[in-house]
């Protein structure tokens, strides 16, 4: 096994662990909630402790989506450069900042799910328009299309970290 490859597999798992994280537990409930939201499709979010209400549109969609974005590439930041340092792993400032923007412009582009965004349009595409609707089984077709999405952008980030940016 090359180093290249090494710091492949060890950059994906810092990258794939951390976006876990952040997604699930980073990231607020409103954020969670909110981020897709439009002037057409506006969401109602009702804080779990006061019950108040806010109403989103498309403006608070993307500062919410926004936020996330940069909470999950925080994380994701701060996970990979500790996990190299414990590792031994020195990869180029310049390489993790460009598999960093991947990460963040491709999770930016699926979140947003704005009706007929990104993800719904290349569902109807794949002709995986069902699936991406199902919310039964136990299962949630447009929550794990996003997750494959994600983790299809994190493995190209991690061969560009891995490629471009190792130093010896």
């Amino acid at each position: 096994m090359t180093d290249r490859s090494a710091h492949f597999a060890a950059v994906y798992a810092l990258l794939r662990a951390a976006g876990d994280v952040a997604d699930h537990w980073v990231q607020t409930d409103f954020c969670a909630q909110t981020k897709g939201a439009t002037d057409e499709a506006p969401v109602t979010f009702v804080h779990e402790d006061t019950e108040e209400k806010t109403v989103s549109g498309t403006a608070e969609g993307r500062r919410a989506c926004a936020w996330h974005v940069t909470t999950y590439t925080a994380t994701q930041a701060a996970v990979v450069v500790a996990g190299a340092r414990v590792l031994g792993i020195r990869l180029h400032p310049g390489a993790l900042a460009a598999a960093l923007t991947i990460s963040a412009a491709t999770h930016y582009a699926a979140d947003r799910r704005v009706p007929g965004g990104l993800l719904e349009t290349l569902a109807k595409a794949t002709k995986k328009t069902r699936f991406y609707k199902m919310a039964d089984y136990g299962i949630n077709g447009s929550y794990a299309l996003d997750q494959a999405w994600h983790h299809g952008w994190e493995t190209v980030a991690a061969v560009v970290a891995a490629r471009v940016g190792t130093t010896r």
